[in-house]
């Protein structure tokens, strides 16, 4: 997902999406663990997601808290 796709996403929605993410990650770890993941980099991708989905969710927290 773009950056540019995230900002227009409400708080709730991003919180959720941050959620999913992870449960995405957790799944990753599990299948490296036992030996099913053939593409490795899909954990990278995943990190940078989350990574993202949470400065994203900072700035629009920051915005709000300026604006109040």
């Amino acid at each position: 997902m773009k950056a540019s796709d995230i900002r227009k996403m409400s708080v709730a929605e991003i919180e959720t999406a941050i959620t999913e993410t992870r449960h995405a990650l957790l799944n990753l770890r599990f299948q490296t663990i036992t030996g099913q993941l053939t593409d490795s980099s899909q954990i990278r991708k995943v990190r940078r997601e989350i990574a993202r989905l949470e400065t994203i969710l900072k700035e629009k927290q920051l915005a709000e808290e300026s604006e109040a």
